[in-house]
């Protein structure tokens, strides 16, 4: 059986050296050669065992890493903002000597556990729907869901879409429970298995109930921990 084969710009990705972007850049500037020749096309084929070098220095295999982060309120998931917001790799600037990226995403106005990797096939199989591997949430909202409420969202709900004209979502919760109640507001646990875009927020939305704060305390069985905001702590795929 042939090897498979990738972009060249991809495998540059998958060996850690710089984002799938940076690397298109640079094979488009002409400062990448396979297997001895320049090329420009970010779609040239390579296999995992190509030789490449940018700037004429070979790029190897860097070894698979894996950390946590306690990603803050207001801060975005993704490599560079077309707004001039801070980014998540903002604050990882200067605290690690490889490239990572980040395995999935947490919106602006989420916080708790991120994973970051240079893992590529790590990261997929996190990401992976049929995986169905747990995300726990701790949530605080603007009042206390009734049982039939929350039985209802464990048996999924049809959700409105987020941009006119498009067809309503059906979305579910695998497990919802009360944390904790106070005066004005309480805290539920959300664990979900596939995590579309905002659903925790978008189930609750059409119950009236607000989400005041969201914060993910697990994926499958990492946990957030003590982890302070902003911080990051290096993880082993055994742990």
């Amino acid at each position: 059986m042939s090897p498979k084969r990738f972009g060249v710009a991809r495998i540059l990705n998958k060996r850690g050296f710089c984002s799938r972007s940076a690397a298109e850049k640079l094979v488009r500037e002409g400062r990448v050669t396979l297997d001895g020749r320049s090329v420009r096309d970010p779609e040239a084929p390579a296999t995992e065992s190509s030789q490449i070098a940018v700037d004429g220095n070979p790029v190897l295999q860097t070894e698979h890493v894996y950390f946590a982060m306690n990603k803050p309120r207001g801060i975005v998931t993704t490599a560079s903002d077309e707004k001039g917001r801070k980014t998540v790799m903002d604050l990882l600037q200067g605290k690690l000597p490889q490239h990572v990226f980040p395995v999935g995403r947490l919106d602006k106005a989420s916080e708790g556990l991120l994973l970051f990797t240079n893992d590529t096939a790590f990261a997929d199989k996190i990401l992976a729907p049929e995986t169905h591997l747990e995300k726990e949430y701790h949530v605080q909202v603007s009042r206390l869901p009734s049982a039939e409420e929350m039985e209802k969202m464990q048996a999924g709900v049809l959700v409105p879409p987020r941009v006119f004209g498009e067809n309503a979502e059906w979305m579910q919760m695998a497990q919802v429970r009360i944390l904790r109640t106070g005066e004005k507001n309480a805290w539920l646990s959300v664990v979900l298995h596939e995590g579309k875009n905002r659903e925790i927020r978008r189930i609750l939305q059409t119950f009236e109930i607000e989400v005041l704060r969201l914060v993910r305390v697990r994926i499958g069985k990492w946990a957030l921990g003590s982890l302070k905001a902003g911080e990051i702590r290096k993880l082993s795929l055994d742990n």
